[in-house]
């Protein structure tokens, strides 16, 4: 038996969604979140299960409690602004090391307000904590109205290319685009596959469509159990996936003041002191003079159409984020997808 078969899960076990994003509240209001901070910091870990990406969202909350435990993460800190640049259009804030995905929500609604103001507006975080489902920010601005961009880097977990030692983050970047019949949201890791997704797979007791990493002799495999054990994970296309990880943590960390990813604890349960960037662009301030509000609706929704006009073998290409709308919609209808170990540990906490 394979390492992956041996941590199967029933992937049909649903419960609604009001239900989970009321249990997790109800832990964090248990261990001394405000009501409104638990609230949100709930439902932002149960839209990230609704949506599919339950690495980050109920299967990650046990470990969140476990940083809280251990003082890595402060659950009564809250970000504050300590320089702004220029007329205003860029920020540093500091985290003060509270709840990551807390600090990004407010992080990115700043963001979006100084966009209001100057078309572009970008917050510098740094001494966050992990900001949990990366995507959940990109669909903040999406749903603002707004283009949004937004990038964390991490602790070292990704070799350069041509390397085995892991000296870069996996650094999550995201790019959304509102667009009213479907936003479109690109939420990507620097390695083929993020840490999530190879737990999610080797849950599920699935290979990986494509490789994604080395095991521990060097041989690239699909097999996600190898990849978390070698700690070598593929960067997206190779070496540009490597530079480009690079890139992202030399710009957050210059722009925030903050710490770089190699001056980041190398151990999971430790990792905090993260920098982040949070850009929103106001769509309607880019439009040309009496163009009217829809242009860019209508350009998006050409390009849209253009990717989804049918292929010659009968296939149909998707948009970034189209796949998380379908999944959100019958999750809503059926429930949210959970794993029952997980699920019953957190209802015992309630308690």
């Amino acid at each position: 038996m394979t390492g992956i078969a041996a941590q199967v899960y029933d992937p049909l076990m649903r419960v609604p969604f009001d239900v989970l994003h009321a249990a997790l509240r109800r832990v964090l209001e248990k261990i001394g979140f405000t009501a409104d901070r638990a609230d949100l910091c709930a439902r932002l870990f149960a839209e990230a299960s609704r949506d599919g990406v339950a690495s980050h969202g109920l299967n990650r909350f046990p470990r969140f409690l476990d940083t809280i435990r251990n003082g890595v993460v402060d659950i009564h800190a809250e970000p504050r602004r300590v320089a702004r640049l220029g007329a205003g259009a860029l920020e540093r804030w500091d985290g003060q090391r509270g709840p990551g995905n807390l600090n990004a929500h407010r992080c990115m609604h700043e963001a979006i307000a100084r966009s209001r103001e100057h078309g572009i507006g970008g917050i510098a975080l740094a001494n966050t904590n992990h900001w949990m489902r990366a995507g959940s920010y990109g669909w903040q601005a999406a749903e603002a109205g707004v283009i949004g961009v937004c990038w964390t880097n991490t602790m070292p977990n990704l070799p350069p290319w041509g390397a085995a030692e892991a000296r870069l983050g996996n650094n999550p970047l995201v790019i959304a685009v509102p667009r009213p019949d479907g936003h479109v949201v690109l939420d990507m890791a620097m390695s083929q596959f993020s840490y999530g997704a190879l737990a999610s797979y080797r849950m599920r007791g699935e290979m990986l469509p494509v490789v994604g990493g080395f095991d521990e002799s060097g041989e690239l495999t699909r097999d996600p159990a190898a990849i978390e054990a070698s700690w070598r994970p593929l960067p997206i296309g190779f070496w540009k996936g490597s530079g480009l990880a690079l890139m992202l943590d030399l710009v957050a960390a210059l722009l925030s003041g903050g710490q770089a990813t190699h001056q980041l604890s190398a151990t999971p349960e430790k990792e905090t002191g993260v920098s982040q960037v949070f850009l929103a662009f106001d769509v309607t301030s880019l439009n040309a003079p009496g163009s009217g509000p829809g242009a860019a609706t209508s350009l998006v929704d050409q390009v849209i159409a253009h990717l989804h006009a049918p292929l010659r073998d009968g296939g149909r290409v998707r948009y970034p984020g189209e796949r998380t709308l379908g999944i959100r919609r019958e999750s809503l209808a059926n429930g949210v997808p959970v794993d029952p170990a997980i699920w019953e540990s957190v209802q015992n906490l309630q308690v």
